[in-house]
């Protein structure tokens, strides 16, 4: 979907594909058929923008046959479908029963994150619709925490480095420009966009950004305007936004509230957990199950958000809810002034299966509706801020 900036600029909103997994080529054209072409079909639109995700066997498959990428554009546009954005944080294994610490590596100290990330930016030069020369791509934030010397802190740094000369390279053979955006997360090295500053300006090249995740950014307690303001200060670019939101529990003490959090205390997915301290700093757990096990360390004398991604249209039941304010927020300082801080935005809620059970879509059909609801609740933010859709 696109829309009409006040300032004449195009603004991009898709959808991300790691709700779908798939590992394999045939996987990801399964998918268009399955799920991406009826979501832009209960939309009622003639294009729909899709944030896709490759996995490693996926994209290694297209960058070794360029017979397939071009099937793969073809198949993209019969469906009537288009990509400037890609989702680069999971490498595989995404769509595993168990993927908890495994989304992490390799993180950007090893060789394979760089080839990979170097590998999906020459596919989406090759993606990109032919009246779009700008494309955006969202990795992991550098590294889990644990484990993370200085050691492998040069050599992520480096990898960085040599990613943004080999993005130089591409925009001088293709004419297309693509960035980089890592995205913060909590319990990752960068945890908040504040994390980000200091490796950013050190690397100091606009190819290298940040992907604004608003749950992410909710789960940590960061202002939107004082996270996105200090951004623009350290002239550090927003390449993408990730439009998410988490799980809120305004009274984590009351024992109605903790066995609600319990349903969404799942096996598959890490579920970082925060709550402030009276000085304004944070505690946290590495998942939810952690704070909320017997004598755990959190406290719960103040509100706990965890990191789930929650659809956008529907907020948890009572006593729970979502942090969706935190993205309408975060939307008025990206898109509603003057000029758009970022042009490509993702909805990206990959836990519709995560869900309690009662919560979950039993059908392919009713994914496809959640999914569209969600595309339709920011579709409206972004026209209720100025922006005008267009065909």
């Amino acid at each position: 979907m696109r829309f009409r900036h006040p300032d004449g600029s195009t603004v991009h909103l898709a959808y991300c594909t790691n709700v779908h997994p798939a590992e394999t080529l045939d996987g990801v054209l399964a998918q268009l058929r399955d799920h991406c072409e009826p979501v832009r079909k209960r939309l009622g639109r003639d294009r729909l923008g899709i944030g896709l995700w490759l996995a490693r066997d996926a994209a290694h498959a297209l960058v070794t046959d360029p017979a397939a990428l071009r099937g793969l554009r073809t198949e993209l546009d019969r469906r009537g479908l288009e990509v400037v954005t890609l989702n680069g944080f999971p490498y595989e294994g995404f769509g595993a029963e168990e993927v908890k610490y495994r989304v992490y590596k390799p993180d950007w100290a090893d060789p394979e994150r760089l080839e990979h990330t170097t590998s999906l930016a020459r596919l989406l030069a090759g993606l990109l619709p032919d009246d779009v020369t700008d494309g955006t791509i969202s990795t992991l934030p550098l590294a889990w925490r644990t484990a993370y010397d200085d050691t492998r802190a040069d050599k992520a740094r480096a990898a960085l480095v040599t990613l943004a000369e080999r993005l130089d390279a591409l925009q001088e053979l293709t004419g297309r420009s693509i960035r980089i955006g890592l995205e913060p997360e909590p319990g990752c090295v960068v945890e908040t966009t504040h994390d980000a500053l200091a490796p950013l300006t050190a690397i100091a090249h606009d190819r290298i950004g940040v992907c604004v995740d608003t749950c992410h950014l909710a789960t940590s307690f960061e202002d939107p305007h004082t996270a996105l303001d200090a951004l623009t200060d350290a002239r550090v670019p927003v390449v993408k936004s990730q439009l998410s939101a988490a799980l809120h529990a305004e009274h984590p003490a009351d024992p109605a509230v903790r066995e609600a959090l319990a349903a969404f205390a799942e096996p598959r997915f890490l579920h970082q957990t925060r709550t402030t301290t009276p000085s304004g700093g944070l505690h946290g757990t590495d998942d939810l199950v952690e704070a909320l096990a017997d004598g755990g360390p959190l406290p719960d004398t103040a509100p706990w958000r965890a990191h789930f991604h929650v659809p956008l249209h529907a907020a948890p039941a009572a006593p729970l809810t979502s942090t969706l304010p935190v993205l309408e927020a975060a939307l008025t300082r990206l898109v509603g002034g003057p000029h758009p801080l970022t042009r490509h935005l993702e909805v990206e809620t990959y836990t519709w299966q995560a869900l309690p059970p009662e919560l979950r879509p039993r059908a392919r059909a009713q994914l496809t509706d959640g999914i569209a609801a969600e595309l339709t609740l920011a579709r409206d933010l972004l026209t209720d801020l100025g922006l005008k859709e267009l065909p």
